[in-house]
């Protein structure tokens, strides 16, 4: 299924394709203080719909992922990196999708803070 999301503002804003019933609860220093709950999906599965230098991006830690958020309100939309297997992935704050109804996903913790 395809759906739209987008920041706050609108700032920046996407297109998924994927089927979104588990978001994930990671407590890394980043998850933890940022609120989102993610899902991923392969990296070609996701669109950007207004202009790539409307997204700013931070790494930390082994800087492998690149979080990114709008630069405006400071939502965080989605990130990017690479699975273990080599495979180019996209991390989807499954919050700054409308369409979503949080209370139907399944919640799965990750300790993301012992990695």
């Amino acid at each position: 299924m395809k759906y739209e999301g987008s920041c706050h503002c609108g700032n920046v804003a996407f297109e998924v394709e994927g089927e979104f019933d588990t978001g994930l609860d990671c407590n890394c220093s980043m998850c933890r203080r940022r609120g989102g709950l993610l899902a991923f999906v392969p990296a070609e599965n996701l669109r950007l719909t207004t202009p790539e230098e409307n997204v700013s991006t931070y790494t930390f830690n082994r800087h492998v992922i690149r979080h990114h958020f709008c630069g405006k309100c400071g939502i965080a939309t989605h990130g990017e990196g690479s699975d273990p297997k080599g495979n180019r992935m996209a991390a989807i704050n499954l919050r700054c999708i409308p369409a979503i109804d949080l209370e139907t996903l399944t919640i799965k913790k990750v300790d993301g803070r012992s990695f």
